[in-house]
């Protein structure tokens, strides 16, 4: 039984390193959409950064730990090498804007926050458990600045009612990891590890119950049918007008050779020729007769003067 007991702090160790492990790759799929899409679209580099910051104090914090500090000196190096690899794919395709904050952070953090620490420590604190204490306090504060980092995005998917930027599989691992690290630091009588994992698996639970409330289908987004150009449907239209033109004008070339082939005959000014027979009736009568008839004509012909050829 003594030796179970024993052996138990390696197992939750080893699980714990596994599963850190998992943590710290469950961003690759995003660090992949960044690196497909050229752009860190909307994604924040504070998780990353404080992680990052979190890695190096913790190895910090087991380098100096005389006992039972193997396990996290293991996982906090490959943490370390990892989350600085997401930091420069981050940077590569961040915008002006984003890539300036994250410099900040990074210089807030790694450089100016940690040298502090590293030096106060060395310097004030003589080596022992009193640094190992001090030390191990400052990680514990740190460790539940990791663990509320998603905080923002927790609140990013609030505003948009959208899980898109907090994978469920990275929200799960944290809170999986936080229990695995608070039985390994109760084990090993570690509160500086054990206290910060309480409150990431209080973390973990709400981002899992958060995705489960705002998770739903992806809306399926509608083919969107470009109008034709404008100046396309004007150009056709031009077409169209240009062919009926050329159809009338060889409709009106037709009609006006039409026209053009027909002779129009000239008004044909009719004449009665009256042949007087020689034995007829005095020449002054007859002359008054044929007057009467031409007047009468020509009024039945409105008054057109129309001479009305003779029938034989």
């Amino acid at each position: 039984m003594a030796f179970h007991a024993h052996l138990l702090p390696y197992v939750f160790g080893i699980l714990g390193n596994i599963i850190s492990f998992c943590v710290f790759l469950a961003p690759l799929p995003t660090f992949y959409r960044i690196y497909k899409n050229k752009s860190t679209q909307g994604f924040q580099s504070v998780p990353y950064s404080v992680a990052l910051f979190s890695c190096m104090l913790l190895l910090y914090y087991g380098l100096i730990k005389t006992e039972n500090g193997m396990m996290i000196v293991t996982i906090n190096s490959i943490g370390c090498a990892i989350e600085m690899a997401y930091l420069v794919v981050f940077l590569i395709y961040a915008t002006r804007e984003s890539l300036i904050s994250t410099v900040k952070l990074i210089a807030l953090f790694n450089v100016l926050a940690l040298g502090v620490i590293f030096v106060a420590t060395t310097y004030a604190i003589e080596n022992g458990p009193k640094r190992v204490a001090v030390v191990g306090w400052i990680c514990a504060v740190f460790s539940v600045c990791v663990f509320a980092a998603p905080l923002s995005i927790m609140r990013l998917v609030i505003k948009t009612k959208s899980v898109e930027y907090m994978p469920f599989f990275l929200s799960f691992f944290l809170t999986l990891c936080a229990i695995v690290w608070f039985f390994y630091g109760l084990l090993i009588k570690d509160y500086y590890v054990a206290t910060p994992n309480v409150l990431g698996f209080v973390f973990g639970i709400a981002q899992m119950i958060l995705y489960m409330i705002y998770k739903g289908p992806k809306k399926q987004r509608k083919p969107i049918v470009q109008p034709r150009c404008e100046c396309d449907q004007q150009a056709t239209q031009r077409v169209l007008d240009l062919r009926a033109y050329l159809d009338m004008q060889e409709k009106r070339r037709v009609d006006l050779g039409s026209l053009l082939g027909v002779q129009v005959k000239p008004r044909v000014e009719l004449e009665v020729i009256v042949e007087t027979p020689e034995n007829s009736v005095a020449e002054d009568e007859i002359v008054d007769e044929i007057n009467e008839d031409v007047a009468k004509v020509s009024e039945e012909l409105d008054g057109e003067k129309t001479i009305i050829p003779s029938v034989v």
